[in-house]
């Protein structure tokens, strides 16, 4: 014997009182797709019977009605823990059932999973088998609460987590949701809020209905659920897991007053032909929904066919069916449905059998209208499960016997049992649930009628909608048109600004800033671009790849930098021409000598030269080269002229002690080598341990500015501040003697090309440390080129201004009549502070007798002569002879 629990009728028949005796009340509002379940658990009973499945073993049943009610559901199962082979209904206490035998053993259904959890509580007691075909609360997998419960059916966490799928790929985030008040409603709602969570979908609004229409206070809810949806503008996604005649009762008065949504249905009702044949129902909106698993259930519709051939006699249900159908019979299917359930309310007399009978065969399609094809295929599968078990529990024992085993015995070999049906294998998981997954129907008006369609199914173990059906990939495409948000979603390039702190889907859209991209709608966060190598401006949807920039050639500012340079390259190499055809005249030789000349011009030149380094894509060798090339070149420049310097200082110098720290200190060669020595020991030091090199500076928002990295700040500082230790101490030679004689004394211009040197690079100092970008290369060319020209200027264009713009004063005679009234100046000024000396002096100085009464110590006119005309000209001059000054003068 087999048990079955399904509520016929929807609800007892309520009083005004609460009950004041422990009695069952009449069940009223017979539903005839419950109906049906019964009926497709009898056809499964008697097809498993009509086969050899079972050889030797007949099945029956004992079906009760619990009238969607927990207290007859409870009566029922108290009959079923019944003893076995009793002439009364007796249930025995017992604190250990292993041997009790109880007139079943098992059990089906019940249908609603609050009936289910209060019927396996009992059931547990003798761990009696339940097998449902419909409970899919998440609570009953807890096998520590519920140890010989098992179901057919997924769990409500794989439905809400595919609710919650659906939503989010449909880019709806703000929708209601309405339960009922019971262990079903209440476990569904909160394992929804998780998966929409996960999701990140928001819920707008939970309502709560009672569970039982035998509440009175149902209407009141329904009213202010409905008022709840009107007032939630935004809200156009509503999920209801609701019972059958919740929904009927929800879309009736939502079809007064225009409510328009899209509802998600729940297992419960979106496979319910009694909604789809509301009045008016399309007004409802879109009602997408999830069914069991569909399955072959020809079998089930011949079943109906003929119906009327299987006895009745003990089937109330049945009976009552063929009552209330004679009483409709001249009603149109599209209203029977609603005749029935309406003259159910009340008391009918019985016809005539054969009445009955005539009209009964006459309506069996219409039963077969009403067929929920996934919750048929569930229950199929619960009896064949029951079957295969006995099958192989049967194997090892005399299953003749109704003694032959206890109900507990029975579920141990369930729960492993695996079994096939049209191909596809089943079996109960360590939850005790059956993962057949589910179908996506859509409610969809054809010629007139609501029919339920189905539009994809859904894998749970991957997460996944398959959809093979074009027409089905339309039908999800006008699905996503429909807004169903709190906010206005928010574009690429732009992210959520929470609003309201209690929903995350409440916000306003704010612009990506700088250096941050979104590329999807309603992102939460914008994202960074790599800021080494990208960019992206404001409300950017991308990140752009940063344009590598530096000083090229074919820059503006560069080709007249450049430009410069190869100018000041002519200047020297006109200068260089000038000097050569010019050899031997007083400017060229007062220079120094054509050697020297000739270096500080070449030092020119690689200075100029340098210049083209700081130009162009950098590269290590460029790195190096430029700020090594300028370092050598300018310091052996300074060098000779601070050799020059020292040679005017001491060709133009009568004090004799000077002029013998001169001679000592005039080394011309060695001084070069040296200073220049120096300069090369320090840029090789520079290059060995911290060499420049190329780097790209991503400071910059937009752009990578590829520059040289000097390696070392010291280095290039050392560099640099030797140079102008060079420069300060020809400064202070050249200022010694900024009054030679003008025409052929350069002192006065190298002290003013070392003060436009200084300035320059003073300067220099400040503006580079705070300048950046592609440019800071250009202002070290441009203080390279004032400091060089400077020096240039000063050093050389004025000998080439003598050379060829004044002529007559380029000849010996009028060198050497400057330079015989320079040292006589000299000569006598040097002699009156000598004479100024003595005279302040106690003793009186010692004259020689043959000199005329002049000082011993007094240099000779014409030998001061002598030595200006040598130093400057690089004459040798060995001797003084006793000739007149003049003359003498005249003969050099």
């Amino acid at each position: 014997m087999i048990g079955g629990l399904f509520a016929i009728h929807e609800k007892m028949l309520s009083s005004k009182d609460y009950p004041r005796r422990p009695e069952i009340q009449k069940c009223v509002g017979f539903e005839i797709a419950m109906f049906l379940q019964t009926l497709a658990m009898i056809h499964s009973i008697e097809t498993i019977n009509n086969s050899t499945l079972l050889s030797g073993v007949k099945l029956g049943y004992e079906i009760y009605d619990t009238c969607t009610e927990v207290t007859v559901a409870m009566a029922a199962a108290l009959r079923f823990l019944s003893k076995f082979n009793c002439s009364r209904e007796i249930v025995e206490v017992k604190c250990n059932y292993s041997s009790y035998m109880p007139r079943v053993k098992a059990v089906i259904g019940a249908g609603y999973s609050e009936i289910s959890m209060a019927v396996s509580r009992i059931l547990s007691l003798q761990l009696m088998p339940q097998v449902s075909y419909e409970s899919t609360a998440e609570i009953l997998s807890d096998k520590i609460r519920f140890p010989s419960f098992l179901r057919t059916v997924p769990s409500d966490f794989y439905q809400t987590k595919a609710m919650a799928h659906l939503i989010q790929k449909s880019g709806w985030n703000w929708i209601g949701i309405i339960t009922t008040d019971d262990d079903y409603g209440r476990l569904a709602l909160s394992t929804f809020v998780l998966q929409t969570m996960a999701n990140n979908v928001c819920i707008a609004f939970k309502e709560v209905l009672p569970a039982f229409l035998s509440d009175n206070t149902i209407e009141i809810r329904i009213n202010q659920t409905l008022e709840k949806i009107i007032a939630e503008a935004h809200v156009n996604v509503i999920v209801v897991f609701l019972r059958q005649f919740h929904v009927i009762s929800l879309f009736s008065k939502a079809i007064e007053r225009n409510i328009n949504k899209v509802w998600i249905a729940s297992d419960n009702w979106s496979t319910a032909i009694k909604i789809t044949t509301i009045p008016n129902i399309k007004k409802i909106g879109k009602v997408v929904g999830f069914a069991f698993r569909k399955g072959n259930v020809s079998s089930f519709q011949s079943f109906l066919q003929n119906l009327h051939m299987f006895p009745k006699d003990h089937n109330k249900p049945l009976n009552e069916y063929a009552m209330l159908l004679s009483a409709c019979a001249y009603v149109k299917d599209s209203d029977l449905s609603q005749c029935i359930f309406n003259h159910s309310q009340g008391t009918l007399a019985y016809k005539a059998n054969k009445d009955i009978d005539r009209n009964f065969s006459l309506r069996n399609d219409f039963l077969w209208d009403y067929t929920e094809p996934g919750l048929v295929h569930s229950i199929q599968l619960a009896v064949f499960a029951l079957a295969y078990a006995l099958r192989d529990l049967c194997q090892a024992r005399d299953c003749k016997n109704p003694n032959a085993f206890q109900p507990w015995e029975l579920l141990d070999v369930l729960k492993n049992v695996t079994f096939a049906d049209e191909g596809k294998s089943f079996h109960f998981d360590a939850h005790g649930d059956m993962n057949t997954g589910y179908d996506v129907v859509f409610w969809k008006e054809v010629n007139g009628h609501m029919t339920i369609t189905k539009m994809a199914q859904y894998n749970l173990k991957n997460d996944v909608f398959i959809i093979t059906d074009q027409e089905t990939k339309n039908e999800f495409r006008n699905l996503k048109q429909i807004q169903s948000k709190c906010s206005k979603e928010c574009s690429p390039g732009q992210m959520k600004k929470t609003t309201r702190s209690q929903h995350t889907c409440c916000y306003e859209c704010v612009n990506c800033p700088e250096n941050h991209y979104s590329n999807q709608t309603d992102m939460d966060h914008c994202l960074l671009c790599n800021n080494k190598t990208h960019w992206a401006p404001v409300k950017s949807t991308t990140c752009f790849e940063k344009e590598v920039e530096y000083l090229s050639w074919n820059d503006a500012l560069a080709v007249l930098l450049l430009a410069l340079s190869l100018l000041g390259i002519v200047f020297v190499l006109a200068v260089g021409i000038i000097f050569t055809r010019n050899l031997n005249t007083p400017v060229v030789k007062s220079s120094g000598g054509l050697m020297v000349c000739y270096v500080i011009l070449l030092c020119h030149v690689l200075t100029f030269a340098s210049t083209g380094f700081f130009v162009g894509e950098p590269q290590d060798f460029t790195c190096k080269t430029r700020q090594m090339l300028f370092g050598v070149s300018f310091a052996l420049c300074i060098s000779c002229i601070l050799t020059k310097s020292l040679k005017i200082l001491l060709a133009f110098s009568f004090d004799p002690k000077l002029q013998n720290f001169l001679k000592c200190l005039y080394k011309p060669i060695p001084i070069i080598f040296t200073c220049t020595g120096i300069q090369v020991a320090i840029c090789t030091l520079w290059l060995i341990f911290a060499a420049p090199t190329v780097e790209g500076n991503v400071s910059l928002p937009r752009v990578i500015i590829l520059e040289c990295e000097e390696g070392s700040i010291l280095a290039f500082g050392t560099m640099l501040g030797y140079i102008a230790i060079l420069a300060f101490i020809c400064f202070l030679f050249a200022f010694k003697g900024r009054k030679l004689p003008e025409n052929y004394n350069e002192a006065k211009f190298i002290t003013f090309g070392m003060l436009i040197y200084f300035i320059a690079w003073i300067t220099f100092i400040p503006v580079y440390a705070t300048t950046s970008g592609k440019y800071l290369p250009a202002v070290e060319i441009i203080v390279i080129l004032i400091s060089n020209y400077g020096i240039l200027c000063c050093t050389f264009f004025p000998k080439c201004y003598v050379i060829l713009c004044k002529q007559e004063t380029n000849t010996k005679s009028a060198f050497l009549q400057t330079v015989y009234s320079y040292s006589s100046h000299s000569a006598g000024s040097l002699a009156m502070s000598h004479v100024s000396l003595d005279s302040t002096n106690s003793n009186s100085t010692a004259t020689n007798p043959g000199s005329g009464g002049k000082p011993a110590a007094w240099p000779k006119s014409k030998d001061l002569q002598m030595q200006a005309c040598a130093h400057i000209c690089n004459e040798n001059v060995t001797g003084a002879p006793k000739t007149r000054p003049r003359k003498r003068i005249s003969s050099i």
